[in-house]
């Protein structure tokens, strides 16, 4: 009997109920290509942000202050504390090693280049030789494989004229400032001198980051290590790693924590867990997040799931009022109805039922239709902002259901709520 009430009331009034199954599904369909954007947005925003450079520096524990002078370092050449190479690979064994999408080491060496070109004055033109890795191939420990990674993966914006250096060969990239000072151009061999030790280099591009490196020459690490006679080590490491925007609990002292806390921050991919992480396998270094990067990519990830929510919010919140809309309607057209079934000795909960279950007949309909047109919505709002089609989760299914009968219950609360106090003797009457 209850199935069949439901069945005529469709029968007898299938406008208004289309009406409301196309707002509840314009409505989820919203919601699900929102949700489903969002639980991408986080993951692509990052990695887009990873092409701007790293987010984390690691520099020894104990090293001398830096002697700059016009982006020259003047340091002697074996002065300070530096770090083995050899360990590198342990920065992909860590807990959120994934997360960590490229490293590159860096020693730099102050030299001087005797003999770039004819406007070089004499005694060499002095700068600093910057030893990094382009590409470079690194074990990691424990069966885990080889690792590419070097400035290719760390700072993929940086873009030189030709071409890059071969890790493995005497070559390198001038920076655009020095270029333009010592008429220096690709294809021409520098004589660079450090100290005792002196080789020669093939210029095979010239390169213009915005930073240091435009008054400097880089070339691969091994060149550099054997020019300050430093083998296997480096100076300074810059990491980049997806992490998660900070919050309160994020900038909590991981010693404040008891172990519960601890468990949640460490097994979190905030950038001061990551660190810590690093600093572990690490020993005797220094890991600090470049707040530049950081705290700007955690705002825009923040202000744009933000965003998502609230489109989310107001498009079930329109969904609502238009199911509220049309379910007062029917309550109005159906008072005699209802009068009639509560004379007859229909319990408030019965009539409330029918009504609810109409609800959420369409609730289950609209939602399903919601959730595939969202599905695509989704994938032309992932095309058109991010290049690439968010990932399809069904998981989201029986959230889009949920939503839906959670949206369809609240526009219905204010016109049950008439049902269940109507009184059947003067709606009978007329009255």
């Amino acid at each position: 009997m209850f199935v069949r009430l439901i069945t005529d009331s469709f029968a007898r009034q299938p406008r208004r109920k289309l009406l409301t199954t196309v707002a509840l599904a314009l409505g989820t369909a919203i919601a699900t290509a929102t949700l489903t954007v969002a639980l991408d947005v986080g993951d692509r925003l990052a990695r887009e942000f990873r092409s701007l450079g790293a987010n984390l520096l690691v520099t020894p524990e104990a090293d001398t202050l830096p002697l700059e002078i016009g982006g020259v370092d003047y340091r002697p050449v074996d002065s300070g504390v530096f770090l083995s190479g050899a360990e590198l690979g342990k920065l992909k064994t860590i807990f959120w090693r994934n997360n960590v999408i490229g490293f590159a080491p860096f020693l730099d060496v102050p030299v001087a280049v005797t003999s770039a070109s004819s406007s070089v004055p004499n005694g060499g033109l002095r700068t600093t030789l910057i030893g990094t890795w382009y590409r470079h191939n690194v074990p990691v420990p424990n069966g885990g494989g080889v690792f590419s990674t070097g400035v290719a993966s760390t700072n993929p914006g940086w873009q030189a004229e030709g071409r890059w250096f071969s890790d493995d060969s005497p070559e390198a990239v001038v920076g655009a400032n020095l270029a333009r000072r010592g008429g220096i151009r690709a294809g021409q061999t520098l004589e660079i001198r450090a100290g005792d030790a002196s080789l020669q280099l093939l210029v095979t591009g010239i390169i213009s980051t915005g930073g240091q490196e435009d008054n400097a020459i880089l070339a691969p690490l091994e060149v550099a290590q054997r020019l300050s006679g430093k083998p296997g080590q480096y100076r300074r490491l810059l990491v980049s790693a997806l992490t998660k925007p900070e919050d309160v609990f994020s900038q909590r002292d991981p010693k404040s924590m008891n172990p519960e806390e601890f468990d949640r921050w460490y097994c979190s991919p905030y950038i001061s867990s990551i660190s810590r992480q690093i600093q572990e396998q690490l020993p005797g270094v220094n890991v600090r997040p470049i707040r530049q990067v950081a705290e700007g990519e955690g705002q825009i990830l923040s202000r744009v799931q933000s965003l998502m929510w609230l489109v989310t919010f107001a498009a079930l919140l329109a969904a609502a009022l238009a199911v509220a809309s049309t379910a007062g309607t029917t309550v109005l057209e159906r008072t005699a109805e209802v009068a009639l079934m509560k004379a007859l000795g229909a319990r408030r909960m019965l009539v409330g039922a029918f009504f609810l279950g109409e609800q959420w007949f369409m609730a289950i309909v609209g939602g399903v239709a919601g959730y595939v047109a969202g599905i695509g919505l989704a994938h032309v709002l992932g095309e058109r902002i991010f290049g690439v089609s968010p990932n399809t989760r069904l998981i989201l299914l029986p959230v889009i259901l949920g939503l839906a009968a959670a949206v369809a219950t609240a526009g219905s609360l204010l016109p049950l709520r008439k049902v269940m106090q109507l009184d059947p003797a003067p709606a009978l009457r007329g009255e």
